[in-house]
């Protein structure tokens, strides 16, 4: 029996195993891994954006919709739907191997919801 997500141990369990994948996945691999640097720093920024985002308890300190914006403009506008399904897709899986309960249910809505979020606003700063 797995367990609910129930702490930031938990979140950074789910976040850099998450993140494995995409690092490896052909399609969403060269978005991240060229922008992304010091991955260390930024998995520790996701750990507390998704532990604020789940738990309520900490304050995440960004401006994800600003970081995506870029990354599509400096990618030449070329995020696409297909990235956002992959992104979420590898993201359930992920949950799914590790966790079940409210709180890994609630990461799953809310990744959903910030995907169509972010993938919309990506496309409407495209017209500015």
């Amino acid at each position: 029996m797995k367990k609910d997500l129930n702490n930031r141990e938990d979140v950074f369990l789910l976040v850099s195993s998450f993140y494995k994948k995409v690092r490896k996945d052909a399609v969403l691999g060269p978005f991240f891994n060229d922008v992304i640097h010091d991955w260390d720093a930024h998995l520790d920024r996701l750990t507390t954006f998704w532990e604020s985002s789940l738990f309520l308890k900490t304050k995440y300190l960004g401006n994800p919709l600003e970081a995506h914006i870029k990354v599509d403009r400096d990618h030449k506008n070329s995020i696409t739907e297909l990235h956002f399904g992959l992104w979420l897709n590898l993201w359930l899986q992920t949950i799914d191997e590790l966790f079940e309960g409210d709180y890994a249910e609630n990461a799953k809505r809310r990744a959903r919801k910030m995907g169509t979020f972010l993938y919309l606003k990506i496309f409407e700063a495209r017209t500015t």
